[in-house]
């Protein structure tokens, strides 16, 4: 099995935190959609065959695309791969998007999943994020889009940043609660480099994040999704049971996936490679039936330091019989390196499986980068 990510590098506005791939300029969207297409045709023997259980698109914001456009790409995949009849195909979108008419129009596609970039439900915290919505739009549209019968979706949460207190936080979780969705993402605020948010705090014209504040926020989070029932199956990630996202699992599962657009990245588990993060040049190359792309090629370290990190992670934990198999040897190394990890109570292990405890999932990336090889 295999995914396919679609990256639609279009948005109607930059958030100041944002260091994606985008332009706020739709002046050659006609001449990438083209590009993307003869990718996904340049592209087809990538994944050597493999079924495609998967097709996301993100971004960007590419809710921005026409219904007929979605289906476009949806066909031309389909002409090319072998498409599974239950494939979860998710659309990244805005909420100030989804309104009936563009809602009615993607139940014309085989689009099943939604990815609803809420973010807050606060107006003074999306405008501090520069953001396009408003909260009660975040709300109504998730409603929209359920009573138009979309029932697979999830929404995004930032927290960890200035405006947001505790009691913001705790209200944004219920709105998410009440809303019945069965899957949420969220996000620790972070600052990027080059980004709006990255200039404004050298400034002095906005303070710093609070990694205590972060901290505090995501234990809270922890807590409220596990008092609903939900699953934290990935970092960032909760859902009603069995409610995975099914392309990002795959991510973190180590599944082959292609990525078609500006910047998007592929893995075929020997090697990783990666679009130009260039409109221009991306669609110049297509034009002249290049792939406007690099390669590295994994290294026996590289695999092994990208599975603990990615395993690490999830509620699957890190397999030590995986690590074997990727370097006979290796295990005894790792869980002597992770002695300090189990005596400080942030990670446990159950047959040959090592799991990050509740505690430990603070340090997630400090435990992995302490593992690697």
């Amino acid at each position: 099995m295999a995914g396919i990510y679609i990256h639609i590098p279009f948005c109607k506005q930059a958030c100041y935190y944002c260091d994606f791939h985008f332009s706020t300029s739709l002046k050659y969207k006609d001449e990438l959609l083209e590009a993307v297409l003869k990718e996904i045709s340049q592209q087809k023997n990538y994944l050597d065959g493999e079924t495609i259980e998967t097709i996301y698109f993100g971004g960007g914001t590419p809710s921005l695309l026409t219904a007929d456009e979605l289906n476009l790409i949806i066909g031309t995949i389909t002409k090319l791969h072998v498409v599974n009849s239950n494939a979860e195909i998710t659309l990244e979108a805005n909420p100030d998007d989804l309104d009936n008419a563009k809602l009615k129009a993607l139940r014309q596609t085989n689009i099943n999943r939604l990815s609803i970039g809420i973010q807050s439900f606060f107006d003074e915290d999306l405008l501090w994020m520069n953001r396009v919505h408003k909260g009660d739009e975040a709300e109504a549209c998730v409603k929209r889009a359920q009573d138009m019968g979309f029932e697979n979706i999830t929404v995004d949460l930032i927290y960890g940043y200035p405006l947001l207190t505790d009691a913001k936080w705790k209200q944004n979780l219920d709105k998410v609660f009440a809303l019945d969705v069965p899957h949420v993402s969220t996000y620790s605020m972070t600052v990027e480099p080059r980004t709006a948010l990255a200039s404004f705090i050298s400034k002095k014209k906005q303070p710093a994040m609070d990694d205590q504040q972060s901290a505090e926020q995501f234990v809270l989070l922890m807590d409220a999704m596990q008092t609903r029932g939900f699953e934290h199956y990935e970092i960032s990630n909760f859902c009603k049971p069995g409610n995975y996202s099914r392309h990002n699992a795959n991510y973190w599962k180590g599944v082959k996936y292609l990525g078609i657009g500006p910047s998007a990245h592929s893995y075929n588990q020997e090697a990783r490679q990666w679009n130009v993060a260039n409109n221009a040049k991306y669609i110049a190359a297509l034009q002249k039936g290049e792939i406007p792309a690099e390669e590295e090629i994994l290294t026996e370290g590289n695999r092994l330091n990208e599975y603990i990190m990615t395993s690490l992670r999830t509620i699957w934990g890190l397999d030590l019989r995986m690590i074997e198999k990727i370097a006979a040897g290796a295990s005894p190394d790792l869980v002597k390196v992770a002695q300090e990890y189990f005596e400080r109570g942030w990670i446990t292990q159950k047959d040959n499986i090592i799991y990050l405890t509740p505690n430990g999932k603070l340090y997630a990336d400090k435990i992995a980068a302490g593992l690697f090889f």
